[in-house]
């Protein structure tokens, strides 16, 4: 395959663009010449070294090449030696020719499983993860099918870091779940490609992004991801933080408002029903969103349990009074085991 500038197309681009790879990135060749980046792959994929060069590109070593090094040390030959040589080297090219006809369709399966080997621990470093980036402000990964989450972009994940276990997955950074993607040419890309760890990390990378933002208005507004990237950088200094999140990135799509509540009539199903909700306190969220800021209750805690007044004898401790974390208590009235209401209704 080649380009239209008449350049041929390198087997990483042309990898890259086949129907149902748009997810992944294109992994530069100096990454893969890295020995350190291959570590541990040589067992996992069969035929590795052939599988290498189709990726880079690099014709195979000619064996004919090693049978004239060979010969041209011995000496003044014979014209019957020259006969047995000539002899010699169309059988060696018929058995190649043998060989990489039964042999191409595996070396070209597992130049694709070790790519996709190489694609899990690329996009977890920078150059990789900053590539991923400009494709997720693009929605280039597809948006959340939830209707509570107002179509906001998703990340591809995989629920196995071990090829064959799972399909690809998007990750909804609003309603931190994963679902199939809409899409079937995706349902066979495996899901260790991508791994575990690259969702979470590319959050923690990224904390300037807004993830409420909907797809379609990426799609619809033709921003450049490096000026977009640059301008979130600008003013995340002065967005409210928790935890080393922005507090509006906690799981927006969560919360009193944005879960599903069945009804009959306009009257609410109770849990209790045959029929009535469960497990709805999963897609709980506080409404006051600084009960997540798990360092600042610590550091409250450190400084009660620290700051404690002697008494008279000089045995005796007590503690001063202060802000404590919130405690939740059971609801009164039965309901479901697992229904939990905080004090004050903090959670919605």
């Amino acid at each position: 395959m080649s380009s239209s500038s008449g350049t041929p197309e390198s087997w990483i681009s042309s990898f890259c663009s086949l129907l149902g790879h748009e997810y992944f990135a294109e992994i530069s060749e100096d990454f893969i010449e890295d020995d350190f980046n291959l570590t541990g792959l040589q067992t996992q994929v069969a035929m590795y070294k052939e599988a290498l060069e189709m990726i880079l590109d690099v014709e195979p070593e000619d064996d004919e090449e090693d049978d004239e090094d060979e010969e041209e040390e011995e000496g003044d030959e014979s014209i019957e030696a020259g006969e047995e040589r000539s002899t010699r080297n169309r059988a060696a090219a018929e058995r190649r020719h043998q060989r990489m006809a039964s042999d191409l369709s595996i070396i070209e399966s597992s130049a694709e499983m070790l790519y996709g080997l190489i694609h899990q621990r690329f996009i977890c470093s920078r150059a990789g993860i900053q590539q991923m980036s400009e494709k997720y402000e693009l929605a280039h990964f597809g948006m959340c099918p939830r209707t509570f989450c107002e179509q906001v972009r998703t990340l591809p994940v995989g629920l196995s870091d071990v090829p064959g276990e799972d399909t690809v997955k998007l990750f909804c950074p609003s309603c931190l779940d994963v679902y199939v993607p809409p899409n079937s040419r995706f349902q066979t890309v495996d899901g260790a490609f991508f791994g575990r760890t690259f969702g979470a990390l590319f959050l923690l990378t990224f904390p300037e992004y807004d993830i409420s933002k909907k797809g379609v208005d990426t799609l619809a507004g033709g921003h450049n991801p490096r000026s977009v990237s640059t301008a979130h950088s600008a003013d995340n200094d002065d967005k409210e933080k928790i935890n080393g999140m922005n507090a509006h990135n906690l799981a927006p799509g969560l919360g009193r408002g944005k879960v599903y509540e069945p009804k009959i009539y306009g009257f609410k199903v109770s849990e209790r029903a045959r029929s009535g909700p469960r497990m709805g306190w999963l897609r709980k969220r506080p409404t006051d969103i600084h009960a997540l800021d798990e360092a600042a209750i610590h550091a409250t805690e450190q400084v009660e349990d620290s700051d404690e007044d002697p008494s008279a004898n000089g045995v005796s401790t007590q503690r001063r009074l202060g802000p404590s974390r919130p405690q939740r208590a059971r609801a009164n009235g039965g309901g479901s085991p697992m229904s939990i209401e905080p004090n004050g209704e903090t959670y919605a």
